[in-house]
């Protein structure tokens, strides 16, 4: 009989795990909290699974984030992008790189990576035991423990907690690993949310909830950009949305948590200087010289804005004549389009964001293995440990990288001296 690993979490990293494992001689089980294994792969990259990025170098390390950055460097190097992509196709999915380096599925689907996970642990022989959550891991002489939420008792020589973080827990990540990991011993880098919308302090949200524009977002704290995004942006009846905005939500609510006040700044003209769309204005309220102030912006901005954006820009008759607006009030209209402040109040629940920042501090755990420093033979992978990315396929190669990475270390250590 093969010696045991038991891996907890059929996510994306605990998939990559146990084909690892799999293929080195361990005989693997999966224990997976849903229905199925590999659910949350099915909703990544808006259903078409963003597979990795090809802009992910080794020891390029800006789309990465954590409270050690160079540990997520240990682990990126033995995995590589260049390695997850030969990996895949030899699993059948051809590749193809879009946009800013987005690696996809040819077949656009989601499903087809999921599939050809499923069917490598199926032709592997790996068990899946589904809708089972496990509460406790216990040391037993040289094997552990595991116990489920039933008070069923399972034994395993080696054990790898994959079990994702707190993001999108209707498929399967409600955080129920870092309490596994506390009772280990290990402690816990507050968790927050990731990749997520924004909530801002403004009266009027429910008036322009739905409008969209192309601009330019940043996020600034004590008087600092903390970092900057452009593209298509959305207003919601509680904020903010749109890429941009779930780019910058990391640095916003980590701000928050360190009891900063991270401030919203929007440029909703990003192609024109502010003495262009300053000279764009005057010229339009020339042609509306005897014409009302609103109707001078029909056609410039969306309909729904034109009140909200002068009633911030301080002028409340928006029936005056265009001839009658000051030189000051028309360049206080264009400050706020080119820079238009809001205070970030917090985000959107776990349900809606994309991943979670934080996690199992990575000081207990090796950098070159994944093994925790203080019960040997438990491994970590994917995002329950203090690493993320950005959008984009980062997250996902992570998942893949530390899947691999722990499979490999965990099966290995089986042998040694055999």
């Amino acid at each position: 009989m093969r010696d045991k690993i038991a891996i907890i979490g059929g996510g994306a990293s605990g998939m990559l795990a146990a084909i690892i494992a799999s293929r080195n001689g361990a005989g693997v089980t999966i224990y997976e909290r849903m229905n199925r294994i590999g659910r949350k792969i099915l909703a990544t990259g808006n259903g078409r699974c963003n597979l990795t990025n090809i802009n992910l170098k080794p020891d390029d390390l800006q789309y990465i984030h954590g409270n050690d950055i160079e540990f997520a460097n240990h682990i990126l190097k033995q995995f590589t992008v260049e390695e997850t992509i030969i990996f895949f196709e030899s699993l059948g999915i051809a590749h193809k790189v879009e946009e800013d380096g987005k690696v996809f599925p040819m077949s656009d689907q989601a499903s087809s990576v999921s599939d050809v996970l499923r069917y490598e642990l199926g032709k592997l022989g790996v068990e899946i035991i589904c809708d089972t959550e496990i509460k406790k891991i216990n040391k037993s002489g040289d094997r552990f423990k595991i116990i489920d939420n039933s008070g069923i008792e399972y034994f395993a020589n080696r054990v790898i907690i994959a079990t994702g973080g707190k993001s999108s827990p209707n498929l399967g990540s409600n955080g129920s690993g870092y309490k596994l990991a506390k009772q280990l011993g290990h402690s816990i880098i507050k968790p927050f949310p990731s990749l997520v919308q924004l909530r801002l302090e403004a009266p009027f949200l429910k008036a322009v909830k739905g409008v969209k524009f192309d601009g330019i977002a940043s996020i600034s704290a004590d008087g600092h950009i903390l970092k900057k995004e452009e593209g298509e942006i959305l207003f919601t009846d509680y904020g903010i949305s749109g890429p941009p905005i779930l780019q910058l939500s990391r640095v916003a609510i980590e701000a928050i948590e360190n009891n900063k006040q991270p401030m919203l700044e929007v440029d909703m003209f990003p192609n024109h200087s502010y003495e262009r769309l300053l000279d764009l204005i005057n010229l339009r309220f020339s042609y509306q010289y005897d014409g009302p102030l609103d109707f001078s912006f029909v056609g410039l901005i969306n309909k729904r804005l034109i009140p909200i954006v002068l009633k911030e820009s301080r002028i409340y008759d928006v029936n005056r004549i265009c001839s009658e607006v000051s030189d000051k009030e028309i360049e206080q209209i264009t400050k706020l389009l080119k820079c238009w402040r809001f205070k970030v109040i917090g985000s959107q629940s776990w349900m809606h964001s994309q991943v979670t920042a934080g996690g199992v501090n990575l000081k207990d755990i090796c950098p070159n293995t994944l093994e925790s420093k203080i019960v040997p033979d438990i491994y970590f992978a994917g995002e329950l440990l203090d690493i993320d990315g950005d959008c984009g396929g980062f997250n996902l190669q992570w998942a893949w990288s530390s899947g691999y990475v722990a499979g490999t270390h965990a099966s290995l250590s089986l042998y040694k001296g055999n």
